[in-house]
């Protein structure tokens, strides 16, 4: 509660716009940015009076949610993303502005042995020895680690004991003692209550993921999503990504 009133003043005193006006803002976001998310939005509902409806899931699972003409006010996804559809003219031309970027990480349960896998060779044999290894089947960092097994000659070893759900936070199965090792970005294993953040990828095979937001066509509350963004990108919210494993 403390740290919450304290980052909801921070975000006044830092000038940014009160309303006296509510309005509804409906946000589809990556689950990258869920962690996050949670400390962030009900500071923002109380600071501007505003409410934000979210929903959360994987990047390719919102393309066809977008693609299927669902609609919202703001999206959050990659980069690449963003401006895919942009071109596609679901996303306002020059609203993208990136938020945060994070790598991948490696989860293992709470008390389980931590290996050093700093390196490739180590991380490898890590992978190799785990009973069981989970990541998202539809999120960026899921499809990126499946083509780094490939390439590092043991893609039907690691998918033969795979467990891949749609989404989520693949951390949790790790917490549950469903899966051993889990895959996903940094920022979606921290704060996973029973899972343990064993460290990035190593360095030759590490994925950096820009995280951006953008104003999808058709947005009935313009302005208060902007003001949304404006919090999102303010210096007490940066600070929030950086406690959890991310850079801006």
């Amino acid at each position: 509660m403390r740290f919450t009133r304290t980052l909801g003043l921070a975000w006044m005193l830092a000038g940014l716009p009160f309303t006296l006006w509510a309005a509804d803002i409906k946000v589809i976001s990556s689950t990258g940015m869920s962690t996050m998310f949670k400390q962030l939005l009900p500071v923002f509902e109380q600071s501007s009076g505003h409410k934000v409806a979210i929903s959360y899931d994987t990047s390719n699972i919102i393309l066809r949610r977008l693609q299927g003409g669902e609609t919202a006010d703001l999206v959050i996804l990659t980069a690449p993303l963003i401006d895919q559809l942009t071109q596609q003219g679901k996303v306002v031309s020059g609203s993208r502005v990136d938020l945060a970027r994070s790598g991948i990480g490696v989860a293992v349960r709470e008390g389980a042995p931590r290996p050093d896998i700093s390196n490739l060779e180590n991380f490898k044999a890590l992978l190799l020895q785990a009973k069981s290894v989970t990541y998202t089947a539809t999120g960026a960092s899921g499809i990126y680690f499946a083509g780094v097994t490939d390439k590092l000659g043991i893609g039907p070893v690691i998918k033969a004991k795979a467990i891949t759900p749609a989404g989520g936070h693949v951390a949790e199965l790790v917490a549950k003692g469903e899966a051993e090792v889990g895959i996903q970005m940094v920022s979606e294993i921290k704060g996973v209550p029973g899972a343990v953040y064993l460290g990035p990828l190593p360095a030759d095979i590490q994925l950096f993921t820009i995280f951006s937001a953008g104003m999808l066509s058709g947005s009935q509350a313009v302005a208060p999503a902007q003001a949304l963004v404006q919090f999102l990108t303010s210096p007490a919210a940066i600070k929030v990504y950086e406690a959890s494993g991310m850079e801006r």
